[in-house]
């Protein structure tokens, strides 16, 4: 709580309410204290107006702090000292005009450079300190005068430096919190275009070699793979677009694909020279899975399966997806057979384990004891009431 009172910056219409009202308090108090005070011990018994308007010059400057911080301790602490100097504000009452050059200090700590701030403040300190010496005064030397203004003054200058610290480190790490949404933010547009990009193009080689190979023997054979590669290529086109469209407000994209669009995935690696066996199996008392895990779980197996179209096609590939309360499980299994130099983590790998990291799930990925490759995640999840 502190510390927020400490950083919370006021709107610009609540900050001339605040001065407003505190220049006319302080102006308002001082006035009558300035006429009360003197002839109580015997001092300058001043004209009313006389103090009224010592009060007014000390208070209302402080209207105008904020615009002219440094103009505005000059000023309070010019007149504080012939305030007290001339017997106005007597030096036991020192106190009150202290009060108002405090505060101006304070701004001038709290809106200029420390270098600015340290000086304005040794300038007031030195301007106070002087009229106290040469006020005839038993309750303190000249030491004694120098340490009393520095009371009123140091202190509301410290105030002001903390402030302002605090402040500026509330807007640097409120620049931190933006630069790394922004970095999430293209981390995650390039793990989604990885993902379209990589599994369409993979198909789309995989057909064109098709084409290629038997486009002399048989037409009609690479006129249908050629109308794959149309399909997926626009497909391809319809995810990018979806993938940037959430960048944007308002976008006319269907939503991100799910768990219900994992059968169509299936059918498209099948394209590929891969017989996708899916098995989505849902616990009746799972609640609706949210949609960024099912986006996760979708582009897990999408990145399974496009790796084994590109490494070990063809084969026979296994998809498990297990819904349970609070949590999906994903398992894709394969028999084809890999190069030594695919079996490492690459960025495919990478991206599913950044997936499920996010999520807060385990994620594991590797060579089969019995051959093949298999792929497992967990994603925990839970729904908001």
């Amino acid at each position: 709580m502190t510390a927020f009172l400490l950083t919370r910056r006021l709107r610009p219409a609540e900050l001339a309410t605040v001065d407003v009202v505190l220049a006319v308090a302080v102006g308002g108090l001082l006035g009558p204290y300035a006429a009360l005070e003197s002839p109580l011990r015997g001092g300058v018994h001043e004209p009313l107006w006389v103090s009224v308007l010592v009060g007014m010059a000390l208070g209302l400057p402080l209207g105008v702090r904020r615009q002219w911080p440094i103009t505005v301790a000059v000023v309070i602490s010019c007149v504080a000292a012939v305030a007290l100097i001339s017997g106005v504000v007597p030096n036991y009452a020192a106190a009150a005009p202290g009060l108002a050059v405090g505060l101006s200090v304070y701004t001038v700590a709290v809106s200029t450079s420390p270098h600015r701030s340290v000086l304005c403040a040794a300038g007031c300190l030195a301007l106070v300190s002087i009229a106290l010496m040469f006020t005839e005064s038993d309750l303190w030397s000249r030491t004694g005068a120098v340490g009393y203004a520095a009371v009123m003054i140091v202190p509301a200058g410290m105030i002001g430096w903390l402030v302002r610290e605090r402040r500026a480190v509330a807007v640097r790490q409120g620049e931190h919190l933006v630069r790394q949404a922004a970095a999430e933010e293209r981390l995650r547009v390039a793990r989604e275009l990885h993902d379209v990009v990589a599994h369409t193009l993979s198909l789309i080689v995989v057909k064109a070699a098709v084409a290629n190979h038997v486009a002399e023997a048989d037409p009609r054979e690479a006129g249908a793979a050629l109308r794959v590669i149309e399909e997926t290529g626009r497909n391809a086109l319809t995810d990018v677009r979806r993938v940037l469209g959430v960048l944007r407000e308002d976008t006319p994209y269907a939503p991100q694909p799910g768990l219900d669009e994992l059968p169509a995935l299936a059918r498209q690696a099948a394209i590929g020279g891969v017989d996708v066996r899916l098995d989505v199996r849902r616990d009746e008392s799972a609640e609706a899975v949210p949609e960024s895990v099912g986006l996760a779980v979708y582009r897990i197996v999408q990145e399974a399966v496009t790796n084994v179209v590109k490494h070990a096609a063809p084969a026979t590939c296994r998809v498990t997806v297990i819904v349970a309360p609070g949590e999906v499980r994903v398992e894709v299994t394969d028999d084809g057979r890999r190069p030594v130099s695919t079996v490492g983590e690459g960025h495919g790998i990478i991206g599913m384990r950044e997936r499920v990291a996010l999520h807060g799930g385990e994620f594991h990925a590797g060579p089969r004891s019995g051959g093949g490759f298999v792929v497992t995640a967990g994603l925990p999840y839970r729904v908001n009431a």
